[in-house]
């Protein structure tokens, strides 16, 4: 449910399965960020109403999914509803911390764009940069296309990055990534930058299908899509790391790193299919 802080009326939220009606979604999870999350939709709003005043046919809407937080998110976000209005910028609240991927996911069953955008809270990458991810995305969609993945990558940074990190960090960074590549996805050198682009198809037959409710959550979605033959780009993207991450370094990896063992070893048993895992709720 989604609620106008104008009327304060509830709404019913619309289905990933209902056709599109806009050109844009963008789902934006979000945890105890009611700091960070201002100058990011300051940014990507600023930007979206600016090309809509260019290209006057243009739509979009933004959807921030709380996750359960504990501060003032829900209260944050609803201000940017309240002055944009309830058809741009929805809300989103969850009852309980369920995690990235989980929220991701809600906000993805609620979308009404042809293309669906997922975006950190944080605003770690610079949103303008959406515009080569679109232009990624139509390349793979060709035509009649409908099913394609863009995923904004940070590896041409990995070199600046390595120099920054304690070895220690890094040795956890590297090692994900092979384990990564070992056992899941290849192909992608970075999937955990939180800047992807779905077409409106591609993000019900991933999503619907998804079981990792946290962190790991994109490597599972890149490993669906590839089963299901959906073409995935990497496109570089701008990116600056920004304070407050709610990523604990040495656990946070090691999670993932079990989440991935899970992940190749449920679909190698059986224990998990591709067949659809859930329907929206």
């Amino acid at each position: 449910m989604f609620t106008d802080p104008r009327t304060g009326a509830q709404h019913q939220a619309p289905s990933l399965k209902d056709p599109s009606s806009r050109d844009l979604s963008v789902v934006i999870p979000a945890y105890n960020e009611e700091n960070r999350l201002p100058p990011m939709l300051d940014e990507a709003l600023k930007y979206l109403e600016a090309r809509q005043r260019r290209h006057l046919s243009f739509t979009y809407e933004v959807l921030v999914v709380d996750d359960g937080s504990t501060d003032k998110t829900t209260e944050v976000a609803l201000a940017y509803s309240s002055r944009l209005g309830f058809d741009r910028v929805r809300v989103m609240t969850l009852p309980r911390n369920r995690g990235k991927g989980y929220a991701v996911c809600r906000g993805m069953f609620a979308s009404r764009g042809r293309h669906v955008l997922m975006a950190d809270a944080d605003g770690a990458t610079r949103f303008a940069d959406i515009e080569a991810v679109e232009e990624a995305l139509k390349k793979l969609l060709g035509k009649d296309g409908e099913l394609a993945i863009a995923c904004g990558s940070r590896a041409h940074l990995e070199k600046e990055s390595i120099a920054k990190r304690s070895y220690f960090r890094t040795l956890l960074m590297l090692g994900f990534h092979a384990l990564v590549w070992a056992l899941c996805v290849r192909g992608v050198r970075d999937t955990q930058c939180g800047f992807k682009l779905l077409s409106r198809e591609a993000a019900w037959k991933t999503f619907s299908r998804l079981h990792v409710q946290r962190w790991a959550f994109d490597v599972e979605m890149l490993y669906i899509a590839q089963r299901l033959g959906i073409p995935v780009a990497e496109v570089a993207v701008t990116w600056t790391e920004i304070e407050g991450s709610k990523l604990v370094p040495f656990w946070s990896w090691l999670q993932m790193g079990r989440d991935l063992l899970f992940i190749s070893l449920r679909y190698l048993t059986g224990a998990w299919s591709l067949e659809l895992h859930h329907k929206e709720q």
